[in-house]
């Protein structure tokens, strides 16, 4: 087999999820992060659909199970707390709907991959890549504290402001369509009675200030939840390294607010796991280029808020891993078939991801407000069929190849 020694840049889920299988099919996968250990924060992700089967043939639906946070399901309410509206997780089966059976936190996923993956492949830790030079037999590959190496191939499985993408395929305007909000979350102390509910709070658009949500998500550890904040937006000027000037953003726009609102504020300083991000996504019409290839978020991430990322993220590892086992490790062939197999997948997740918006998070009016709580009050009172068709028939684009382990491995 040709091509063995892979370079994947991004530790998160795409990276050792992709690690995992392209060991198995015996290439040397090697995982550089910029993070110094495996990162914490970020939001609760959702395994649905096919990457359902992904996880169960890594052989960690077990453990992914014993961590899922176990929301019963999503529900809206008002300045009081009561709840006027609710969609249970069981409207809307097993990958459909806001919450996923198998929703857990990014952080805890990535934990159950690295720990899944260590042993076999090779982790840079706290190491970035600074130059990439692209020639005929290989990659060579220059890093901000190492020296300099060559590989056969690399993957950019490093997020939507992808290092890789940057240094092979060009800056990032080319490729990324502002969603118009952010989204903010970050773990809190709270004695909220929240009994296994997501519980959202909406406040409209008015007074020069734009629709918006905060949200309690609860967690396994008691006494604790994920708070987010979901924030309709033109672009604000401020550093990404600053996280204190993203946590003043997030102050600013919530500080006037009821319900739980200001204590969960309260503990937005002390905050250790503190993410703030736009909504993004990344438009590409090819995700390969000579032997760089991109993987997940890196290549087509359809929108943090969108619940279908790191389904697209596990299921693409699994094919691109297949794809050039099958190929016995010809790049050519084997990037070919893994774009026209996740192609699809992507422009569905995409699409669904734009049609639904921001969910009613960031309405403009009190009456979108109760036309949204009428909305929901009515789904139980639909065919089940009619209901689950929207994500959970995206999240089933895609039907797994049953790939190999090359008899020489």
């Amino acid at each position: 087999m040709k091509n063995r020694n892979i370079l994947i840049s991004g530790a998160g889920i795409a990276g050792p999820a992709l690690a995992y299988w392209l060991h198995k099919y015996g290439f040397h996968p090697t995982v550089v992060e910029r993070a110094p250990r495996p990162r914490s924060g970020g939001h609760l992700v959702d395994i649905r659909g096919t990457a359902r089967e992904v996880v169960a043939q890594m052989g960690i639906v077990a453990r992914i199970r014993a961590a899922t946070t176990g929301a019963r399901g999503m529900a809206f309410v008002d300045g009081t707390g009561k709840r006027v509206a609710k969609m249970g997780t069981d409207a809307f089966g097993h990958s459909g709907g806001p919450v996923a059976e198998l929703s857990i936190r990014r952080t805890d996923l990535a934990r159950i991959l690295y720990d899944t993956t260590h042993a076999d492949v090779e982790y840079m830790f706290g190491e970035a890549i600074t130059a990439v030079e692209r020639g005929d037999d290989g990659v060579r590959v220059r890093f901000e504290h190492s020296e300099p190496k060559m590989f056969d191939l690399l993957i950019g499985a490093d997020g939507v402001r992808s290092n890789v993408r940057q240094l092979v395929f060009g800056p990032d305007e080319r490729y990324l369509r502002d969603l118009g909000s952010y989204v903010s979350l970050f773990t809190a102390a709270t004695e909220m009675d929240h009994d296994g509910w997501r519980l959202m709070y909406t406040v409209p658009a008015g007074d020069g200030r734009p629709g918006r949500t905060a949200a309690i998500y609860p967690q396994l550890e008691p006494g604790t939840a994920l708070t987010g904040f979901f924030l309709r937006s033109q672009p604000l000027p401020h550093d990404r390294a600053d996280i204190e000037a993203q946590k003043r953003i997030v102050y600013g726009a919530f500080e006037k607010d009821g319900w739980e609102v200001p204590a969960m504020l309260d503990a937005i300083w002390d905050a250790p796991d503190f993410y703030f991000d736009r909504t993004l996504q990344v438009e590409m019409d090819t995700w390969s280029r000579d032997r760089t290839v991109l993987l997940g978020d890196a290549g087509y991430c359809a929108s943090p808020m969108s619940g279908i990322g790191t389904s697209l993220a596990l299921v693409g590892a699994y094919i691109l891993a297949g794809e050039l086992a099958a190929a016995d490790g010809d790049h050519t062939r084997s990037y070919a078939a893994y774009e026209q197999k996740m192609r699809l997948f992507v422009d569905r997740a995409q699409e669904f991801a734009r049609s639904a918006g921001d969910g009613g998070l960031m309405p403009d009016s009190h009456l979108q407000i109760r036309l949204r709580n009428q909305t929901i009050r009515m789904l139980r009172f639909l065919p089940k069929r009619l209901v689950r068709r929207g994500m959970e028939k995206v999240a089933d684009t895609v039907e797994l190849d049953e790939y190999r382990t090359p008899a020489h491995h």
